[in-house]
C-alpha cells in the first residue's frame, strides 16, 4: 500500500509538472527528448525517481513529431558539406523592381505585408545621388544574434547560412536586438496561412510554415541550394541584380551569367554592409556605379503605401 500510495504521488506530480515541461518542450534538442516516447494514445515518461510511467497523451501539450519532421530538423541544422554560400549584390543594376521580393513572399509562402527582402532608397551623402538597395540578412560568419539565443534557435550552420528553427524559437526577441541589420522579423500575431503552406513539412531550411510568437528572416533558400538552384529572389530579378554561389568553388551566378567571385569582388571594388562592426556579413556589394536606370524609375508602379517609405530620401 506504501508503494502505490507513493507511486500515485509521482503519477500525480509528474502529470502536474508536464505544463512546465511543455512549457520547456521548445528547449529540449532531439536528443534530450528521447526519455519521452509514444505509445498508443498515451505517452511513457520516465519519473524524477528513475520509474517509468504512462499518462494520457491528451493531458500533454507537448509537440509530437514524426520521423520526417525530425530527421528534417536535423538536416536543416547540419548544412551542406563542403559548400561556403555567399551573395554578391550589384547597386549599379537595381531599378526596385520588386520582383526578387514577390519571388521571395511566394517561395515562402508570405503574406504581401511581410518583405523579408527588403529595397531601402539609400544616399551617402547630401551632394551624392540617391541608389536602390537590396537588403537581405548578411548570413554572418560572426553573428551576434547566435551568440545571444538563449535556446540555440538561431544557429550557423558549416555552409556559412544563419537559420532560425521555429520550433524552439520562444520569442524572446534577444537576437533581434542584436543584429545590426534590422533584418529579423516577429510574427506578433498568428500568421496568415497561404494555400499550399499547410501541405509542406516544417524545417529550418524552408522556414514554412510561420508561427505565431517567433522570429523570421531571409534564410538564402538553403532547400534550393541542396537540389543545386539559385535561390527565387535570384532568377527573378529581371537586371541580374544577385549574384549566388560557392566560394569554395570561387563561382557566383545570376541566373544568366557565372563568374568567378574573386575576381568580381576585385574588379568591382566590392564591399560589405557596416563591415567595421566585425560581423563578417557573407553578402557582398558592388558600388552603384554605371547605374543601368535612372532611380527616379524605381518609382513606377508602386502603391502609395510603398512610396511613402521613401519620402525621407531626396
Amino acid at each position: 500500500m506504501e508503494d502505490k500510495k507513493r507511486r500515485d504521488v509521482l503519477k500525480m506530480g509528474a502529470v502536474a509538472g508536464l505544463a512546465a515541461i511543455a512549457g520547456a518542450a521548445k528547449f529540449l534538442s532531439p536528443e534530450s527528448e528521447q526519455p519521452i516516447t509514444e505509445c498508443g494514445d498515451k505517452v511513457k515518461l520516465l519519473s524524477q525517481d528513475g520509474e517509468i510511467i504512462e499518462v494520457q497523451a491528451s493531458m500533454l501539450k507537448l509537440d509530437t513529431h514524426d520521423h520526417a519532421q525530425t530527421m528534417a530538423r536535423k538536416v536543416g541544422r547540419e548544412g551542406i558539406p563542403g559548400r561556403k554560400f555567399v551573395m554578391v549584390i550589384d547597386l549599379g543594376r537595381c531599378r526596385n523592381a520588386r520582383k526578387c521580393v514577390t519571388a521571395c513572399q511566394k517561395m515562402h509562402y508570405l503574406p504581401e505585408d511581410k518583405e523579408w527582402l527588403q529595397i531601402k532608397l539609400m544616399k551617402d551623402n547630401e551632394k551624392s545621388a540617391p541608389y536602390w538597395f537590396p537588403k537581405t540578412c548578411f548570413h554572418c560568419d560572426n553573428p551576434p544574434c547566435v551568440k545571444v539565443c538563449p535556446v540555440d534557435a538561431t544557429f550557423k550552420r558549416t555552409d556559412g547560412l544563419v537559420l532560425i528553427d521555429n520550433e524552439r524559437c520562444i520569442g524572446c526577441k534577444f537576437c533581434m536586438a542584436a543584429c545590426p541589420y534590422s533584418t529579423r522579423v516577429f510574427n506578433w500575431g498568428e500568421p496568415e496561412i497561404t494555400p499550399g503552406a499547410e501541405n509542406v513539412t516544417y524545417s529550418p531550411e524552408t522556414s514554412v510554415p510561420s508561427r505565431h510568437s517567433t522570429v523570421e528572416k531571409c534564410d538564402f533558400c538553403p532547400d534550393m541550394a541542396r537540389q543545386g538552384k539559385l535561390p527565387d529572389c535570384v532568377t527573378a530579378c529581371p537586371n541580374g541584380v544577385f549574384y549566388f554561389g560557392d566560394e569554395n568553388e570561387d563561382s557566383v551566378s545570376n541566373g544568366s551569367e557565372t563568374v568567378r567571385l574573386s575576381t568580381l569582388l576585385r574588379d568591382k571594388a566590392a564591399y560589405r554592409y557596416m563591415e567595421e562592426l566585425g560581423t563578417k556579413p557573407r553578402v557582398y556589394y558592388l558600388p552603384p556605379s554605371n547605374r543601368m536606370f535612372p532611380v527616379e524609375r524605381g518609382f513606377k508602379n508602386l502603391s502609395e503605401e510603398i512610396k511613402e517609405r521613401y519620402k525621407d530620401v531626396h
